[in-house]
Formats: structure tokens, sequence, C-alpha cells
């Protein structure tokens, strides 16, 4: 009786998700779209992620968010799926934005959503749009803005984690401000790349303690780079890609640049 409702739960699991987005994340994502203000539609957004996992049949378990500094910062985070982001949304407090790659705003409706809270776009091909965009999220920082950021820059179906861009690690070590490692645990198995085919299963999401650029040059924007992926790599249930190393990324902006 037991094993048959368990694969009750999991052919219908799916069909919950997809009731949840279709009759809840839906409409919420257009209303917050149609809000006036952007701090409006930021608490509007992280209310309704709030609501909707759980309206989905998906526990959300978060942990060590005490670690999160009053002041600004970067948090830095894994990434695995496309749950990742709304799964930030939903946690972190309304008061961060986040950095997506710029394909995100020819996504229908997503783009608009992303657009309308404030999200920085980066381009990751072009090179003097790349530098630009790199150069305003270090104003951004010196600003005092938050952010949350996917230092990989993508993901892929199979487990481990990339090589960091170093583009954010630059901003932070620029404007003085540290970085939070922040981990997604079970997004990957729930729902993997080149599926719209949810699992059943639990998300977790664990905060590190901040870590402070040692400086503001560019030596110091690697090492802050190298330890805040250690951290995560250490805390997460994978392991590295076999060809990614320790070493950041190359980034569009020189980091020995003052």
């Amino acid at each position: 009786m037991r094993h048959l409702f368990t694969t009750l739960s999991r052919l219908l699991f799916p069909l919950r998700v997809g009731a949840a987005a279709l009759l809840f994340a839906l409409p919420a994502a257009v209303c917050v779209i149609c809000l006036p203000g952007r701090e409006r539609r930021r608490r509007a957004a992280h209310r309704a992620g709030r609501m909707v996992f759980p309206l989905a049949g998906i526990p959300l378990k978060v942990s060590g968010f005490d670690n999160l500094p009053q002041g600004p910062c970067f948090l830095a985070c894994n990434h695995a799926s496309y749950l990742d982001g709304p799964l930030l949304m939903a946690v972190l407090p309304p008061r961060f934005g986040f950095v997506s790659k710029r394909e995100v705003t020819r996504v229908p409706l997503l783009g608009r959503l992303m657009a309308r809270l404030g999200s920085e776009f980066v381009e990751r091909f072009d090179t003097k749009t790349a530098r630009n965009d790199a150069n305003r999220l270090i104003q951004l920082a010196r600003d005092g803005v938050s952010l949350g950021v996917f230092p990989e820059g993508t993901f892929y179906r199979e487990p481990g984690l990339q090589r960091f861009h170093l583009g954010a690690f630059i901003a932070a070590t620029r404007a003085g401000i540290p970085v939070v490692p922040m981990i997604i645990h079970g997004s990957r198995d729930m729902l993997p790349d080149g599926t719209w085919w949810p699992r059943p299963g639990d998300l977790w999401v664990e905060m590190l303690e901040p870590i402070f650029p040692a400086g503001k040059r560019g030596d110091d924007a690697r090492t802050l780079c190298v330890a805040v992926r250690a951290q995560i790599l250490a805390h997460c249930s994978e392991t590295e890609r076999i060809h990614a190393r320790m070493q950041p990324a190359p980034t569009t902006i020189s980091a020995k640049q003052e």
C-alpha cells in the first residue's frame, strides 16, 4: 500500500507543480509586472515565491540566514536548474536584485518580469557590451546595491560545479563589500536541464559566512573568487566538473584595472 501511495505521489507531483504554476505563479507574475514601484514589485514577488513552492508540494528548508550582512553585499550561488532563480526570489530579502544573462530578456513574460524587478542583465558573448556591463556592476556595488549572482554563468544536466566568472568578485573587491557563499541543494535532481517534468524532492538553501576581500586589487578579486568557490564546493553535494579548475574563468574587464 505504501509503495502504491509513493508511486501515485510521484505521478501526480508534476501535475501539482503545473497547476501551481498556471493557477498561481503565472497570474502572480502578471500582477507583479503591473504594480507601480520597484520595491513594491520586489516585495510582491518575494511573497508570491514564498507561497508558490508549498502550493506546488515542494518543501523549502533554509539555514544560515543569520550570516546575511545587514549592509550591502553580493551573494554567490551555485547554479543547477531553472528552479534556482525563482527559489532565490522566494528566500532572499526584497532588497536583493539579481544578475542574469542577457538572453533572458528574450523570454516572453520572464524577461519583462526580471526587468521590472530591477535585474541587471549581462552580455556573455559581445566583448564591448560585456565590458560595459561589468563596469556597471562595479558602480552598483560602490553605490551599496546588494545583488544575487550565479558566477558559473549557466548550468548543465550533468552534476558538477563549474569555473566561476570573475566579474562579480571584481565589483565586490573594488567596492570593499563581502561576498556571501550560498548553496542550493536538490534543484538539479528535481528539475534537471533538458526536461520540464519535475521530480519530487526537497530543496535546501544554505547560506555560509560572508567572505571579505583582502584589498581592492585584481589579485584580491581572484583570491576572493577562489575562496568563495572553495566554500561552495566544500558544502554542496557535487564535485568539480572535469573541465573546471579552481582558477576563475576569464573576464571581460581587467582585474588589474584600478
